[in-house]
């Protein structure tokens, strides 16, 4: 083969053990987790990038002018939403960039395995004739069927 990106492969055990260890951030990280509707994604108010510092100096704020307040303002739940956004998005960081090295595994361990189709199929088609595999080339072939170029319709002309 002229390509090998994905060299190592995890054995049934390792998948198992990995298999395992999303179980077990799903059922750690499930009590805090939420699902928002589509709704309710669109309309939520969003904190972005400049909105956090915003959150923070509003905090430090309202906790300096707590007698402003009213009753019902919880500023402990808004310590913790935030001290929890920070927690969760450290998390996010680290697995968004997992997630993304998985991604380009996927596709390199797909593409290893294209070129190699496609390498066994050339040697097929040129070394295999007469070898009792033509069966098996026209089902190999049928991966290309409609690749080729369209012909060109010229307009009728009236």
């Amino acid at each position: 083969m002229t390509q090998n990106f994905a060299a190592t492969h995890l054995s049934n055990e390792q998948w198992a053990a990995v298999d395992a260890a999303i179980d077990q951030l799903a059922a750690a990280l499930e009590p805090a987790l939420v699902a928002l509707s589509l709704d309710q994604r669109q309309r939520v108010v969003k904190m972005g990038d400049g909105s956090e510092a915003f959150c923070r100096t509003a905090l430090d704020v309202i906790v300096e002018n707590a007698e402003l307040m009213p009753r019902n303002f919880d500023i402990d739940e808004m310590r913790r939403d935030l001290a929890s956004h920070d927690a969760l998005n450290t998390r996010v960081v680290r697995l968004t960039r997992l997630l993304e090295k998985a991604h380009h595994t996927d596709m390199a361990l797909g593409s290893d395995a294209m070129v190699a189709a496609l390498e066994g199929y050339t040697f097929l088609k040129a070394a295999g004739k007469h070898e009792g595999v033509d069966a098996l080339k026209k089902l190999l072939g049928k991966r290309f069927e409609g690749n080729g170029r369209k012909a060109v319709v010229e307009p009728a002309t009236v």
